[in-house]
């Protein structure tokens, strides 16, 4: 077993203590990656705080891990030592369903393995990437292009493709209206992306209080969601939402804002159910979907995508001690925008 230094939560209330935690020997496929950096997500405070459900603990969060491959099973192909890589969101599936062989892992009909918080195929409790390494099969991991640094990487293998995918998938470009609704760690990768893949971007915000700073990310338009008006004069307008929040919305209210065919998307997932009135999708052939992480295959490509439209998440740089701290400040939505974790110190008391 190979040990590595790990901040873990023992309860759901925290706080975050220093521990050491085992990883598997290599396998001849597998990679093992010291760790530089990790995003903080809002799915790690979901997922330790049992709002998702019970979990097993201790739990190590963290899938939005960039760092450095430092050694390989004997049968690797894709990766050397000192290769600059990405883990996200899962480390395995069963590679066998449908959507595996359609390079959809993250639809796995088998259940996909969470990169935190699953059982393994070897029968293990993941651990994530609040730790200082982690060993992962060689599928699984993505390259990080060298025009991205690592720090700014790491948010951009959960943030970053959580976006990406349904922007991609419902065809955001030139000529379409896309809305955002929320301008967080989520929202503002999805302003950034649909900027760049030419769209018209509206961002939807409870208030003006971020507008300067989403007409600087590449929004064209912002509205205040507290505003009544803000509903009457966007009805039928957009052909795709991105709602990004997890918190609970009048779903209703952002249906009418879809145009004809528009479909609003959830990639933010709220504890509590969100109400939908079948009124509100019929009469102009709307569509409420929600949307996961992309695939392998996707989450490298828009790693590429975003290195060639030099895309990177607004960052805050914190040490390990700073995390409990920094929870708290995701709750409060006081972040600009993605907290990220400097491996280096996670050994410091």
């Amino acid at each position: 077993m190979i040990n590595a230094n790990a901040r873990a939560v023992f309860g759901p209330e925290g706080p975050f203590i220093l521990t050491t935690i085992e990883r598997r020997d290599l396998k001849p496929h597998d990679v093992l990656i010291e760790i530089k950096y990790a995003g903080i997500c809002h799915s790690d405070i979901h997922t330790a705080r049992g709002d998702w459900g019970p979990v097993q603990y201790p739990i190590v969060p963290g899938h939005e891990i960039a760092g450095v491959v430092a050694q390989v099973g004997s049968e690797v192909t894709k990766y050397t030592v000192g290769d600059r890589v990405g883990v996200g969101c899962m480390v395995d599936s069963c590679r066998e369903c449908e959507s595996c062989r359609r390079g959809e892992e993250q639809y796995c009909l088998n259940g996909h393995t969470g990169t935190y918080a699953a059982i393994d195929r070897y029968g293990q409790y993941t651990q994530g990437g609040y730790s200082t390494h982690i060993v992962v099969t060689e599928d699984f991991v993505v390259r990080i292009p060298d025009g991205i640094d690592l720090d700014v990487a790491a948010p951009l293998l959960c943030a970053g493709i959580t976006t990406y995918s349904p922007l991609r998938h419902w065809g955001a470009a030139s000529g379409k209206k896309v809305a955002v609704v929320g301008l967080g760690g989520l929202g503002h990768m999805a302003v950034k992306l649909a900027h760049a893949m030419e769209a018209e971007v509206t961002v939807l915000s409870q208030t003006l209080k971020k507008k300067e700073d989403g007409l600087k990310l590449g929004a064209d338009h912002y509205y205040a969601t507290s505003d009544a008006e803000t509903f009457k004069k966007l009805a039928g307008t957009f052909d795709l939402i991105v709602n990004t929040v997890s918190a609970k919305i009048d779903l209703n209210a952002y249906l009418s804002l879809l145009a004809v065919d528009g479909t609003l998307v959830n990639v933010g997932a709220p504890p509590e159910a969100l109400p939908v009135q079948v009124f509100s999708l019929i009469p102009h052939r709307r569509s409420f979907a929600g949307s996961a992480i992309g695939g392998i295959r996707e989450t490298q490509e828009m790693l590429d995508f975003c290195a060639e439209h030099h895309i990177t998440p607004e960052i805050e740089v914190i040490s390990a001690n700073q995390i409990d701290e920094a929870w708290e400040r995701v709750l409060a939505s006081d972040v600009r925008y993605r907290f990220v974790i400097d491996i280096s110190t996670m050994g410091n008391e």
